[in-house]
């Protein structure tokens, strides 16, 4: 019999190793799911270490609680061309397109401006030459950002976008905040480890109270303890970051351990799912086999 995640209890284990039951997600708070790096070429032949796009994706479809799907970034290989989307991400994660809130990451700007994702996405993308934008899923504010910053204007002090997230925050500071983008601000080292570029961004977002940024860029999954924009814990104010670069293109293998991971794991593909409650989130790092290896639940600011 198939074990799925959302059932009564699941199976999840720690980075100690050790097997706990996972109680089931509360009824009516919505839920939104997300992974970056997600789908090959177009005719790769899936393996168990690469191009499971189509199992990640089965996690996502015919779920109606599932009310955003955030595709975190480099959502097509290798550079994001708009006949490689169609048939491959499309074919795929594709089919949950309506429910679809994306950001760019780096492969798809391989083509200039990232025309082929900005085609694909549409509307869904945000402004074309820009792609940052938010929107409500219940009681929660979810800001999307382009991580690319070479391409965007730069991601400084002053930059176009990150005036805008400003004033943004300022518009929506009351309420439960989640913010994402590809690259993340703090990694283990699986590929990139720590990006200081967005440094000013995590100032601003833990400044007016962001609960949690989400990220991929990593082909991993890792969750952080509450920390502040140094990267101090801080269990009261801090943002919890997660890396969720599991969406089926491959793996990297971790070459460190940062001081505030909590779990990590690089050897299932899967996604991210996340119950937003008017105060609190609960998360589930759900794989492709329907099994939950993570979870928890923590208040909003």
């Amino acid at each position: 019999m198939r074990r799925r995640a959302w059932g009564a209890i699941a199976i999840v284990v720690s980075l100690a190793g050790a097997p706990v039951a996972a109680p089931a997600p509360a009824l009516g708070a919505p839920v939104i799911a997300a992974a970056g790096d997600i789908a090959c070429r177009p005719g790769l032949t899936p393996t168990r270490t690469r191009c499971r796009q189509a199992r990640t994706a089965r996690l996502l479809v015919g779920r109606p609680r599932i009310k955003a799907v955030l595709a975190l970034g480099d959502e097509q290989y290798p550079s994001g061309e708009l006949p490689d989307f169609r048939r491959s991400y499309g074919r795929t994660w594709g089919r949950v397109l309506r429910k679809t809130r994306p950001v760019p990451g780096n492969h798809e700007y391989r083509l200039p401006g990232a025309r082929g994702y900005f085609r694909y996405f549409g509307a869904r993308a945000g402004p074309r030459g820009e792609g940052w934008y938010a929107y409500r899923v219940g009681r929660w504010h979810l800001i999307a950002l382009n991580g690319n910053c070479s391409r965007i204007g730069g991601c400084g002090p002053l930059a176009p976008e990150t005036r805008w997230l400003r004033s943004n925050l300022r518009q929506h500071h009351r309420r439960c905040t989640l913010a994402y983008w590809h690259q993340p601000r703090f990694a283990s080292g699986g590929t990139h480890g720590d990006l200081s570029i967005y440094s000013t961004w995590w100032r601003i977002l833990y400044a007016h109270g962001v609960d949690v940024v989400l990220g991929g860029h990593d082909h991993l999954y890792e969750r952080y303890a509450r920390q502040t924009p140094g990267g101090v814990r801080d269990r009261r104010h801090g943002i919890r970051q997660f890396i969720v670069g599991t969406g089926g293109v491959g793996f990297a293998r971790p070459r460190g351990r940062h001081r505030n991971l909590q779990s990590r794991q690089h050897r299932h593909f899967g996604v991210l799912k996340l119950t937003l409650h008017p105060r609190r989130y609960d998360w589930r790092f759900v794989t492709g086999g329907h099994r939950v290896m993570d979870h928890g639940s923590t208040r909003c600011h």
